[in-house]
This record gives C-alpha cells, sequence and structure tokens, in this order.
C-alpha cells in the first residue's frame, strides 16, 4: 500500500486505507505498507499484522510549503527522496501487488518500469486524477470538470498565486502518467469513475467500495464531553462550505427552538458557525472512537455536502450504527444510502434540508424504520466480507493482465 498518511493520523481515506490493510492482513495476505514519516514516529512498525515503513520526502522538510492544519502532504509529482526511500522499501517486501492511495503514489512511478511483474492498481478516494484541488470545486461552487485555464486560475485561488499554477499542471501530467501507468483502477463510486472519465476511456476500472472492517483494530468507545443530554442531530466532517455547513446553520435556524445540533471535525471555516446562534455546539477534531460513540447517541445524521462526495464514509458509519441519514442527493451518496437506506434532499437547499430534519425529529418512528433499513444495507454490502474478496478479485485480474503483457 502507498498511502502518504496511515494511522495513527485519522481521517476518511486514511482510515479506508487501513481498514483494507488490515482486513487483507486477516485474510491471510502479507501487508505492507510505505508512508510519509511524522515527527517522532518509528521508521518501521507493526501495526494489527501489518508492517509499516515511514519514509521522508524533500518536500517534508519545506514547511513553508503547507498549510497549518500540521500535515505535510507529498507534491503533486515524484518527489526525489521518497521515490529512493520506496526503491529500497520495494527491495525488502518484493510485493505481487503495489497498491497506490493518493499522491503518495507519483513516486512510485519511476520505479514501475523496474517491477515488470508487480501489478499496480490505484484507489480513487477523491478526484486527483484530474483536480489540483482533489475536490472538484471551484471559487466555492461545484466544478463542471477540467479546463486548462480555469484549473490554473483555480488553483492559483486555492493554493496562492505561486504554488497554484505549478501544482495544476503538475495534476495534469501526473495525472496523465497515472492512466497509462495503471493496471487496474478502483473507484470508489460510479460517480468517481464517471467524473474521472474512466468511462469513456480505455483505462481498466472496476467500482470497489469503502467499507467497515468487520472487528476494528481500535474500537475503544468512549462518549466525548460537551453532547447534550437529550436527542441532537450530528453532523462529523470539516467545517467548510464544500460540506454544506453553512446550508446546515441556515436549516438549523429554521428548526424549532432549543433544537441542538453537534458538530465534529476540523474547523476549516469557523466563520460558518455564528457566534451567538444558540443549539449549536462544535466539539473539534476527535478521535474515531469518540465519534462513534457521538454517532450512537445521534436522534439524526446529517450529511449536507454541496460538492460531489466520492462516496459519502461518514454516512456509512451513521447507517451502521442504526442512525437515520439525511443527505445531499449528489456524488456518491445515493449510492451509499440507496433506496431505503435514507432521506436524499437537494444540495445547498437549507429549505428542504430543515423540512427533512423536523419531520423525522418529529416522527420516532420513521427514524427507528430508517435506521433498522441503513444498518441492514451497510451489513450487507460495505463489510470487509462483502468488499475484500471484490479486492482480491481485482488484484488477480491486475496480475493476470501483467503477466499477459510480459508474455506478449
Amino acid at each position: 500500500m502507498l498511502a502518504q498518511f496511515y494511522a495513527p493520523v485519522v481521517g476518511g481515506e486514511e482510515r479506508m486505507t487501513e481498514t483494507l490493510a488490515v482486513s487483507l492482513a486477516r485474510s491471510g495476505h502479507e501487508v505492507a505498507v510505505a508512508t510519509l514519516r511524522g515527527e517522532g514516529q518509528p521508521a518501521l512498525e507493526e501495526r494489527d499484522g501489518v508492517r509499516v515503513h515511514r519514509i521522508g520526502g524533500t518536500a517534508q522538510r519545506m514547511p513553508f510549503l503547507f498549510s497549518d492544519d500540521g500535515r505535510r502532504h507529498h507534491p503533486p509529482a515524484p518527489d526525489p527522496e521518497t521515490v529512493l526511500a520506496l526503491r529500497g522499501v520495494l527491495a525488502r517486501e518484493q510485493p505481487d501487488v503495489v497498491h497506490g492511495h493518493n499522491w503518495l503514489a507519483l513516486s512510485y512511478l519511476p520505479l514501475r518500469r523496474g517491477r515488470p511483474s508487480s501489478a499496480y492498481v490505484l484507489s480513487l478516494h477523491d478526484y486527483s486524477l484530474i483536480c489540483a484541488n482533489k475536490r472538484l470545486m471551484r471559487r466555492g461552487e461545484p466544478c463542471s470538470g477540467p479546463g486548462p485555464l480555469k484549473c490554473l486560475r483555480c488553483a492559483a485561488d486555492w493554493y496562492g498565486a505561486a504554488s497554484g499554477p505549478p501544482v495544476a499542471l503538475a495534476t495534469m501530467l501526473s495525472g496523465a502518467l497515472q492512466r497509462r501507468a495503471v493496471d487496474l483502477f478502483l473507484p470508489v463510486s460510479r460517480e468517481v469513475a464517471r467524473r474521472c472519465g474512466l468511462e469513456r476511456g480505455r483505462a481498466p476500472y472496476e467500482i470497489v467500495p469503502n467499507f467497515l472492517i468487520d472487528e476494528p483494530p481500535h474500537s475503544a468507545e468512549a462518549e466525548p464531553a460537551g453532547l447534550p443530554d437529550g436527542e441532537f442531530i450530528l453532523y462529523v466532517g470539516d467545517v467548510a462550505a464544500d460540506k454544506g455547513v453553512g446550508t446546515l446553520i441556515a436549516a438549523h435556524e429554521r428548526l424549532a427552538p432549543g433544537t441542538q445540533l453537534v458538530l465534529i471535525g476540523r474547523l476549516v471555516e469557523p466563520q460558518l458557525i455564528p457566534s451567538d446562534r444558540a443549539g449549536v455546539t462544535a466539539l473539534g477534531v476527535l478521535d474515531h472512537g469518540a465519534v462513534m460513540a457521538a454517532r450512537r447517541r445521534a436522534a439524526v445524521a446529517v450529511v449536507p455536502s454541496i460538492t460531489g462526495e466520492t462516496f459519502g464514509l461518514v454516512a456509512l458509519e451513521a447507517m451502521a450504527c442504526g442512525v437515520p441519514v439525511i443527505a445531499s442527493n449528489v456524488g456518491g451518496l445515493p449510492e451509499v444510502l440507496g433506496p431505503d437506506g435514507g432521506v436524499l434532499v437537494q444540495p445547498g437547499d437549507a429549505e428542504a434540508l430543515a423540512g427533512a430534519l423536523a419531520r423525522l425529529l418529529a416522527a420516532p418512528e420513521e427514524r427507528e424504520r430508517l435506521g433498522v433499513a441503513g444498518a441492514r444495507r451497510a451489513g450487507d454490502q460495505f463489510t470487509a466480507a462483502a468488499v475484500v474478496p471484490r479486492v482480491e478479485a481485482a488484484y488477480e485480474r491486475a496480475l493476470a493482465g501483467r503477466r499477459a503483457a510480459a508474455a506478449h
């Protein structure tokens, strides 16, 4: 596995990489992860049956390149120091399959030619194959798709005038290189496959959704301090405009006085939460166990994104807890909820969101019905038992294609 961040770093993508790695190890595979080394972390450790190699990079020693969120990302191009470190990891591990998850995989591209027998698959957790900001958002609004000039301007707005254009150009180039190097793409939803152009392209792909591990390796749940005593609406994710937090706050203002709303996640845009708004509690970033404990207490979970969510892991986790979900009818969220796993509303429509919230809060029987249906759907389609065999079959397909190409 190639992933720029790995446990104990917490985020949707990081959690899915860990979930897949641990599940494959439990299924009898030898699994190793190469990831960027954070301050104070060991160069090599074993976590839950997975060997974790923590490697360095030239970009990581340049803090001025990054925001102040504490994460020093891999650049959208090969990093010479990371390439050299990856060469050593590959020589030690001798993998049958190299599975990339994000921009760290770009440092594998210079090594690809030297590993003709290894299959190379790439999960698409976001839109980084075609979008420099990975979210397909432009000036606060959903983007219709890439274009050279608008991508350059958008990246300049997102990363700054100096860094943005090089990042956009590197994204365009690396996307083209990945399409030629990858044996099999694994988008997490049909929406990702469509928006990244895989449906109309020649690159082989299979949709492999995110899933929940059967027995989390670190499953201790302690209810976080600050939760309201009674019923509350729960939002989990970045407090950011593209996640629909502005719409959610506007919907909350339309609900009955005393309705409690709890937000858990990074305060990316804290100005979205009015300081004088009663009934709104922002708990910031919590560990995953505390988030799950909060979910089990919630009356309703809400995923109000205005951007095209690639999947919607927060919706799936709420469904697995038996909590009814209200989500935007956008991106991969309808694929997660299905026909009866929750309620869909139009993105950005505060009135519709408020109406859906009010109806569910006033109808405990309907909440119970939706919670049971959502938990059933999560258990049937989005568990390790359901998804890991699909990953194994994808690996076999990629290996067969690699062997056929080598023989030819």
